[in-house]
């Protein structure tokens, strides 16, 4: 599994030979990228409908889209995406083969208006676990990570992600104001008990600037790894 991060909440795993692409968003100061530079990825994965985290997706629209019912409608409306998971998308809690990957939604705490305007609800904001192997088979041989999407400290991470879908590597917000601080973001983790830990969502605009040093001297057993945009790190 290997993963890039283009800045803000926007990343590109690769597990085997499927290309996932999630929250794309290029308009961030980290990337020197444009959407149109990007390879089209295999499937699109989008944790809500703010517009921070879709403002993109309309360039991707030949990958088959991940995300709950209520946003893939808004997409393929919006946008044009023709193909969704299950024809229709997916909702917390259910895993979906995406390729070689495997991919669970879980529970983020956030808000969800459609390109933050709030004129239209897009259900729940989500997380996503993806992995080589399917949560009910999972092993120590296979490779797990947790994209925690925006959200609030909660003890779901610690309940259910950490303990039932044990990931290897977390991807966390660090930015504070509209997501968790560093701190909290340092709490997550530990509660994951993971080995590698990722920040994301900080830096893009003034409520969210931050220091990534304050969230790596917050963990206590994982490895911090605080990527450059466009940046990759191979997990497996």
């Amino acid at each position: 599994m290997e993963l890039t991060w283009h800045g803000h909440s926007t990343w590109h795993v690769t597990v085997d030979g499927t290309e996932l692409l999630i929250d794309p968003f290029f308009d961030n100061p980290k990337t020197d990228l444009e959407a149109s530079d990007v390879d089209d990825p295999d499937y699109v994965l989008l944790t809500h409908g703010h517009a921070d985290h879709i403002a993109h997706a309309g360039e991707f629209t030949d990958a088959t889209l991940v995300a709950t019912p209520e946003l893939v409608s808004y997409c393929q409306e919006e946008f044009g995406f023709e193909d969704a998971v299950g024809g229709m998308g997916m909702n917390l809690g259910g895993t979906v083969e995406c390729g070689d990957a495997y991919v669970t939604m879980v529970r983020a705490d956030h808000t969800n208006g459609i390109m933050t305007e709030y004129e239209v609800d897009a259900g729940m904001p989500a997380g996503f676990v993806i992995s080589d192997a399917h949560p009910n088979e999972a092993d120590a041989e296979s490779t797990t990570l947790y994209n925690a999407g925006d959200t609030a400290l909660m003890s779901e991470m610690r309940d259910v992600v950490g303990d039932y879908l044990e990931p290897d590597a977390a991807i966390v917000p660090i930015g504070d104001h509209f997501t968790m601080g560093p701190r909290q973001a340092a709490i997550a983790v530990d509660w994951l008990d993971v080995d590698h830990a990722f920040p994301q969502h900080y830096d893009t605009f003034p409520p969210i600037e931050q220091d990534p040093q304050n969230f790596v001297d917050n963990v206590d057993d994982a490895e911090v790894h605080v990527l450059e945009a466009d940046e990759s790190f191979d997990l497996s």
